[in-house]
């Protein structure tokens, strides 16, 4: 029965989105669990999606989606159903990223009735942590945590300073995503868990006649962040970045080991001039390159690319040496959902989280974004998620976004362009650190 009723949403969903049309490898810019300049906003501005019926007395939602977007395709359908099931009506304004990074806070300040939201765990919990209401007895009467996912629940308490403040939902982790095929065809059969394993993994795809490794200027910092959280931890790495500690071993270390990835013609031979989509949509979808370190949107974003014959894979940033961190250590999360503390109808609100996180919401919305599902009940994931699954449930240690890479906004983009050359071969390991440290003085 819960099947069918899914599939009797998802058929009506995917027909309206058919209508308006939708928003996944079209997109232009990249979907991330981050505050950074690597997920810029899907759409400019802010697009409201009608009510039920007059918000009157009802709940004001503010979503991060923009309406054109199979999140929020998903989203209004299940609104539609919560409110038919309980009479309580629904204004759910879709305001995209830009809308809601730049216009949230202001609306909340100036009083805007608002009584819930959505974005990415960090941001909600750390720049907008100050008008959360605490939602601990919330999830007990209800009994919330029966079927969550322990983990990411887990993550929202650490975030949220050790109460929770938030609700998870359309959880995601960022690995290795892999073309399967090209593993097979060159003899790969086991995903690498080590560094030498991984540059094993790496000559036998290029002599396969493949290129091994492809990245672009939005994911490239996390190359750089992963390794110098696997060699010191991810605290130590933010620290280093943060302060400028540029001569620090790790990040030499760091930049060695990337040196010969690209001495030994690992790299994409455009990874110097990729602009974001062009190394997942020309390279990776399109299957000339074999390994991309991305987020499980990832299939989404290319699945018109790649096509439906296309074998996704996955795999945890390698372990290095003398390391810190192993496989079970990585950036994953959620958007989370939080009620305003003023709102004076936070039960209403928290039911609505409820039903949307829950059961046949949850799986619509999974279905419908290629996304992961944040109810446990919901045990069956999207095909192209299918070897996601291994690595989300090994993850012990939670990264923010990049591993630390971009814990200093100056720094960012002296990182990314620094490290892109060492990437592609027009710098040196030391003339790397030598690059940082004159950005530093």
């Amino acid at each position: 029965m819960k099947k069918k009723m899914v599939s009797v949403l998802l058929c009506a969903a995917m027909a309206a989105a058919t209508l308006a049309g939708c928003g996944s490898s079209g997109d232009t810019t990249p979907a991330a669990d981050s505050g950074t300049e690597a997920e810029a906003p899907a759409a400019e501005g802010g697009t409201e999606a009608p009510a039920a019926e007059s918000a009157g007395d009802g709940l004001v939602y503010w979503s991060m989606w923009d309406a054109a977007e199979p999140q929020a395709k998903a989203l209004s359908q299940s609104i539609e159903a919560f409110t038919a099931e309980t009479g309580i009506a629904v204004d759910v304004q879709f305001k995209g990223r830009t809308g809601i990074r730049e216009g949230l806070q202001p609306a909340l300040d100036a009083g805007t009735n608002i009584d819930l939201f959505d974005e990415d765990i960090d941001r909600v919990n750390t720049t907008w942590g100050s008008y959360l209401l605490d939602l601990e007895e919330l999830a007990k009467a209800n009994d919330y945590e029966a079927t969550a996912n322990a983990g990411l629940i887990a993550a929202c308490r650490e975030v949220g300073g050790g109460t929770l403040k938030s609700i998870p939902y359309q959880p995601n982790v960022f690995a290795y995503f892999y073309n399967m095929d090209i593993f097979e065809e060159a003899g790969v059969t086991k995903v690498p868990e080590t560094w030498d394993e991984f540059l094993d993994t790496c000559q036998k795809i290029k002599d396969a006649g493949y290129t091994p490794i492809t990245n672009d200027n939005a994911y490239i910092a996390s190359l750089f962040g992963y390794h110098m959280s696997r060699l010191i931890g991810e605290p130590a790495t933010e620290e280093v970045v943060k302060n400028g500690d540029w001569d620090n071993e790790a990040v030499l270390k760091t930049a060695q080991a990337y040196e010969e990835l690209a001495s030994k013609g690992y790299f994409s031979e455009t990874i110097e001039s990729n602009q974001w989509p062009a190394g997942q949509n020309t390279e990776l979808a399109m299957g000339t390159a074999a390994m991309y370190l991305n987020g499980s949107w990832l299939p989404n974003e290319v699945k018109d690319i790649a096509g439906e014959d296309f074998k996704w894979g996955c795999f945890s940033y390698p372990a290095v040496d003398g390391g810190t961190d192993g496989t079970e250590a990585s950036n994953y999360g959620a958007q989370v959902f939080a009620i305003n503390a003023k709102s004076t109808k936070a039960e209403q609100a928290f039911q609505l989280i409820t039903y949307l996180t829950k059961g046949e919401a949850d799986a619509l919305l999974s279905e419908m974004s290629v996304g992961i599902p944040a109810d446990t009940s919901n045990a069956e994931w999207p095909a192209l998620l299918t070897n996601v699954k291994p690595v989300m449930d090994s993850m012990q240690t939670r990264y923010p976004w990049a591993a630390g890479a971009e814990a200093n906004a100056d720094m960012t983009p002296i990182i990314i362009e620094n490290f892109t050359k060492l990437c592609g071969g027009s710098l040196d390991a030391q003339g790397f650190v030598d690059a940082l440290k004159a950005a530093g003085n």
